[in-house]
Protein backbone atom coordinates (compact mmCIF):
# COMPACT_ATOMS: atom_id res chain seq x y z
CA UNK A 1 0.00 0.00 0.00
CA UNK A 2 1.37 3.82 -0.53
CA UNK A 3 2.46 5.68 1.86
CA UNK A 4 2.09 9.09 3.16
CA UNK A 5 5.76 10.26 3.37
CA UNK A 6 5.68 13.37 4.84
CA UNK A 7 3.32 16.04 7.19
CA UNK A 8 2.30 17.74 3.58
CA UNK A 9 0.86 15.11 2.23
CA UNK A 10 -1.04 13.73 5.58
CA UNK A 11 -2.45 17.29 5.66
CA UNK A 12 -3.65 16.79 2.33
CA UNK A 13 -5.29 13.50 2.89
CA UNK A 14 -6.80 14.29 6.40
CA UNK A 15 -8.28 17.41 4.19
CA UNK A 16 -10.04 15.15 1.32
CA UNK A 17 -10.90 12.60 3.99
CA UNK A 18 -13.11 16.09 5.24
CA UNK A 19 -14.65 16.54 1.38
CA UNK A 20 -15.12 12.66 1.76
CA UNK A 21 -16.98 12.39 4.80
CA UNK A 22 -19.54 14.81 3.76
CA UNK A 23 -20.73 12.34 0.46
CA UNK A 24 -19.98 9.06 2.06
CA UNK A 25 -22.42 8.07 4.77
CA UNK A 26 -23.47 4.66 6.49
CA UNK A 27 -25.77 3.59 3.80
CA UNK A 28 -23.02 4.35 0.35
CA UNK A 29 -22.29 0.82 -1.06
CA UNK A 30 -18.69 -0.34 -0.79
CA UNK A 31 -18.17 -0.53 -4.28
CA UNK A 32 -18.34 3.23 -4.93
CA UNK A 33 -15.07 5.00 -5.70
CA UNK A 34 -15.70 7.53 -2.40
CA UNK A 35 -16.53 4.87 -0.32
CA UNK A 36 -13.48 3.07 -1.91
CA UNK A 37 -10.99 6.32 -1.60
CA UNK A 38 -12.27 7.17 2.08
CA UNK A 39 -11.20 3.52 3.28
CA UNK A 40 -7.71 3.99 1.34
CA UNK A 41 -6.98 7.44 2.55
CA UNK A 42 -8.08 6.14 6.48
CA UNK A 43 -5.80 3.63 6.36
CA UNK A 44 -3.08 5.17 5.45
CA UNK A 45 -3.43 8.17 7.94
CA UNK A 46 -3.62 5.82 10.37
CA UNK A 47 -0.61 4.29 9.47
CA UNK A 48 1.08 7.64 9.71
CA UNK A 49 -0.38 8.92 12.76
CA UNK A 50 0.83 5.31 14.56
CA UNK A 51 3.87 6.11 13.41
CA UNK A 52 4.44 9.88 13.76
CA UNK A 53 2.15 10.24 16.61
CA UNK A 54 2.28 8.13 19.28
CA UNK A 55 1.82 9.00 22.65
CA UNK A 56 2.76 6.88 25.70
CA UNK A 57 0.55 6.11 28.92
CA UNK A 58 0.91 9.06 31.35
CA UNK A 59 3.05 7.88 34.39
CA UNK A 60 0.73 7.80 37.84
CA UNK A 61 3.05 10.34 39.21
CA UNK A 62 2.42 12.66 36.20
CA UNK A 63 -1.36 12.16 36.69
CA UNK A 64 -1.67 12.74 40.44
CA UNK A 65 0.04 15.88 39.61
CA UNK A 66 -2.28 17.44 36.76
CA UNK A 67 -5.16 16.41 39.58
CA UNK A 68 -3.09 18.51 42.08
CA UNK A 69 -3.42 21.18 39.66
CA UNK A 70 -7.28 20.92 38.11
CA UNK A 71 -8.26 20.89 42.08
CA UNK A 72 -5.79 23.37 43.28
CA UNK A 73 -4.73 20.89 45.94
CA UNK A 74 -1.48 20.26 47.36
CA UNK A 75 0.47 17.30 48.37
CA UNK A 76 -0.32 17.87 51.73
CA UNK A 77 -3.94 18.10 51.19
CA UNK A 78 -4.27 14.62 48.34
CA UNK A 79 -2.70 12.53 51.67
CA UNK A 80 -5.12 13.66 53.25
CA UNK A 81 -8.06 13.44 51.10
CA UNK A 82 -5.91 10.00 50.85
CA UNK A 83 -5.41 8.83 54.19
CA UNK A 84 -2.28 8.72 54.38
CA UNK A 85 0.49 10.26 56.19
CA UNK A 86 2.59 13.34 53.77
CA UNK A 87 6.09 11.07 53.92
CA UNK A 88 3.97 8.16 52.31
CA UNK A 89 2.61 10.58 49.73
CA UNK A 90 6.10 11.83 48.89
CA UNK A 91 7.35 8.20 48.34
CA UNK A 92 4.39 7.67 46.21
CA UNK A 93 5.55 11.24 44.05
CA UNK A 94 9.03 10.23 43.89
CA UNK A 95 8.54 6.74 42.93
CA UNK A 96 9.97 5.23 45.79
CA UNK A 97 6.71 2.67 46.50
CA UNK A 98 4.17 1.30 44.95
CA UNK A 99 0.36 1.69 45.96
CA UNK A 100 -1.15 -0.99 47.76
CA UNK A 101 -4.50 -1.95 46.56
CA UNK A 102 -6.44 0.09 49.12
CA UNK A 103 -4.20 3.25 47.98
CA UNK A 104 -5.06 2.13 44.38
CA UNK A 105 -8.55 2.02 44.59
CA UNK A 106 -9.08 5.44 46.61
CA UNK A 107 -6.89 6.81 43.58
CA UNK A 108 -9.22 5.50 41.28
CA UNK A 109 -12.16 6.92 43.08
CA UNK A 110 -11.06 9.86 44.94
CA UNK A 111 -8.96 11.37 42.16
CA UNK A 112 -10.84 9.82 39.07
CA UNK A 113 -7.42 8.30 38.07
CA UNK A 114 -8.11 5.34 35.14
CA UNK A 115 -7.16 1.80 37.09
CA UNK A 116 -5.09 1.22 34.36
CA UNK A 117 -3.22 4.50 35.01
CA UNK A 118 -2.83 3.08 39.00
CA UNK A 119 -1.68 -0.63 38.08
CA UNK A 120 0.82 0.36 35.42
CA UNK A 121 -0.91 -1.52 32.57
Amino acid sequence: MAQLKNEEAYNAAMQRIEELLKVVTDETPVSDPNYQELDILSDMVAEYENIHYTFTKPKLTDVIRLRMYERSLTQAAVAQLLGISPSRMSELMHGKMEPSYQLSRDLCLKLNIEPSIVLGV
